[in-house]
Formats: C-alpha cells, sequence, structure tokens
C-alpha cells in the first residue's frame, strides 16, 4: 500500500531566469506601439464660438472631439497635427437636447458629444483656417 502512494522525488534542471527572458531589443513599450496608431477620427474639428475665440486670446482652443476619447489620445492628437505641445487638456461631455420643429411639432434630439479645452503655453498658437 506504501508503494502506491508514496511520493518520487523529482530531479528536472531548474531553468535559469536569465536565460528565459526575453531581449531587451523585443520588449515593445507601449507608449512606443501607441505612436504609430491613428489620431485622424480623435479631433473631429475646432469649436468656433464667441467663447471659444475669446479662449483663444489665453492660449486655449477649443475642438469637438470624438466621444470615446482620452486626454492622453487629445494630447497626442494635437501634437500630431498642429505640431505643438498642449500644457493641460480638460474635456467636458456635451448632453444631447430635445428640440422641436415650431413649425410642423416634429420632435427630435440635438446630438450630444464631447469638447475638448487644450492650453498651451503663453506664446504658442494654433492656426485654425
Amino acid at each position: 500500500m506504501n508503494a502506491l502512494f508514496s511520493r518520487k522525488p523529482k530531479t528536472e534542471p531548474k531553468a535559469d531566469v536569465l536565460s528565459v527572458a526575453a531581449p531587451a531589443s523585443q520588449i515593445t513599450r507601449r507608449s512606443e506601439s501607441k505612436s504609430n496608431t491613428d489620431l485622424s477620427h480623435i479631433l473631429m474639428r475646432p469649436r468656433i464660438t464667441e467663447k471659444a475665440t475669446a479662449a483663444a486670446l489665453m492660449s486655449v482652443y477649443v475642438f469637438d472631439v470624438a466621444s470615446r476619447a482620452t486626454k492622453r489620445e487629445i494630447s497626442e492628437a494635437v501634437l500630431k497635427y498642429y505640431k505643438v505641445q498642449p500644457r493641460m487638456v480638460r474635456v467636458v461631455s456635451v448632453p444631447e437636447k430635445k428640440v422641436r420643429n415650431s413649425r410642423t411639432g416634429a420632435r427630435g434630439t440635438k446630438q450630444g458629444g464631447k469638447k475638448a479645452y487644450v492650453y498651451l503655453t503663453k506664446g504658442e498658437t494654433i492656426t485654425i483656417a
């Protein structure tokens, strides 16, 4: 009975930890792989309003951005397309609004979305055509 349930010692050689690790050239960092992605869908259009024009005098620019865009993606897109490094990015969700046509009485919704305030250092500007 003892022969059936007894444990045998394992004699497998242990692998050296350094030999198993991948070379440093094969390891890609998250930021390196992210830089090759397409950022054209992030910045949809500049938001041209009276408030945005007044803010542009203080090096703050307002953009309509994709609803799933993050601050980091917005910052990378501004750097890529306008060649300016943002100092700070603030994001605001724009809610949907219910509207009614006064002539026909038809009801609908005004599409919401997201807008981003991009702050630049003093002296830097973005030319919006």
